[in-house]
């Protein structure tokens, strides 16, 4: 009898000092806990370095809810997708603009939060390799569609016919899962806002998208004194390298097509950038 209380005591004994080591955060502490982690997460700033758009989504389609101008400060609440911040700034609006340096620069010691995934893996990031090959993926799929009749204003919902942009929204959403804006002048827009444009044609790269103004002439006097800077964008084609384009613009010149980068379309040239990094 001895020896089992003994043994019971030891017990209890023994369930005491486990119980005393575990510490429960009272809840003060919680709290505290809680508001360091917001104080972190409020840590984080954009300065805004050019004026740019603040829209109501995470899109280049989305609406346009204002302005953020040069030198305002903005809190930084999530990186929604690679391309925006989703923000507060001083007035109190909330919105989504470019995560573009050119466009804001992030200060602070805070790590911006990401939207969850419900996942805890994230994806490495993609080598020079991998895109090169993802270029060719995309070009092997507009090949593919070569001969496809040219409609303006196509169903952005079928294949059967293209018109420019189009041709070029469905060869990167189905190649590279890349969804871009559905018109041309929207594509032109994006490309500058989360790429960069390169308005020197021995700059462009190989599966790069190059914009155009409207067709005046063959002749370079037919574009003697335009403003390209303000000229509007009427059409898309892909780069291939080596002096030609992947593009549709007709069905006289047999739908999707390559042609040669001839001295009318560089007449025309706007500027080209890339869509995949």
């Amino acid at each position: 009898m001895i020896n089992i209380k003994k043994s019971l005591l030891g017990c209890l004994l023994l369930s005491a000092a486990i119980s005393a080591a575990v510490i429960i955060p009272t809840g003060h502490e919680a709290q505290a806990a809680s508001a360091s982690s917001q104080v972190q997460a409020q840590g984080q700033v954009g300065v805004i370095q050019a004026s740019v758009n603040l829209r109501d989504k995470p899109s280049l389609s989305s609406n346009v809810l204002g302005y953020v101008k040069k030198g305002e400060t903005v809190q930084i609440l999530e990186k929604s997708t690679a391309y925006y911040y989703k923000v507060k700034t001083s007035s109190g609006k909330v919105g989504y603009v470019s995560t573009r340096e050119k466009y804001i620069t992030v200060k602070g010691t805070g790590s911006v939060s990401q939207p969850s995934t419900g996942s805890s893996e994230t994806a490495p990031p993609a080598s020079a390799e991998n895109t090169n090959a993802m270029i060719e993926k995309v070009i092997q799929t507009g090949m593919k569609y070569l001969g496809t009749p040219y409609e303006f204003g196509s169903n952005r919902n079928t294949t059967s016919t293209f018109d420019c942009s189009d041709f070029t929204r469905q060869i990167f959403k189905e190649a590279a899962g890349v969804v871009l804006p559905a018109d041309s002048r929207q594509q032109g827009s994006w490309v500058k806002e989360n790429r960069g444009a390169v308005y020197n044609t021995d700059q462009l790269k190989r599966g790069d998208l190059v914009f155009f103004m409207s067709y005046r002439g063959s002749s370079a006097s037919a574009y003697q004194g335009v403003d390209k800077s303000s000229q509007r964008i009427t059409h898309v084609a892909v780069y291939l390298g080596d002096g030609k384009l992947l593009h549709t613009y007709s069905n006289q010149a047999g739908g999707v097509t390559v042609s040669d980068f001839s001295s009318s379309w560089k007449l025309r040239f706007l500027y080209g950038g890339s869509v995949l990094k």
